[in-house]
């Protein structure tokens, strides 16, 4: 390899792993916080153990973002899209009232 192709190939390799390093530097969408408004009015929770059976009485544990229509991540993320929270992320295992069962 000559000077020329090994300072050609150096530049290259370096340009493709700064394309690399940005490319997961990419901020993921925020979380929806329990403090967030809609989730306040919705009754979010990141924890669906957590959901307070007085004020949801039809709440029931085996419900979660997971297994709601509105989720819009894969099967087994942790955290995922909603519809309801647009351009943020809800925890998999997390639960609102607008929780509608996948069919």
């Amino acid at each position: 390899m000559n000077d020329s192709n090994r300072r050609v190939f150096l530049l290259r390799a370096a340009a493709t792993g700064a394309a690399g390093w940005a490319a997961s530097a990419v901020a993921q969408p925020a979380m929806v916080g329990d403090k967030d408004p809609t989730a306040l009015a919705l009754g979010y929770t990141s924890d669906t153990q957590k959901v307070d059976p007085r004020k949801f009485p039809r709440h029931t544990p085996a419900q979660t973002c997971r297994n709601c229509q509105l989720y819009t991540g894969k099967p087994g993320d942790a955290v995922g899209g909603c519809t309801i929270f647009t351009g943020k992320m809800v925890v998999a295992n997390g639960w609102c009232s607008a929780h509608v069962p996948k069919g």
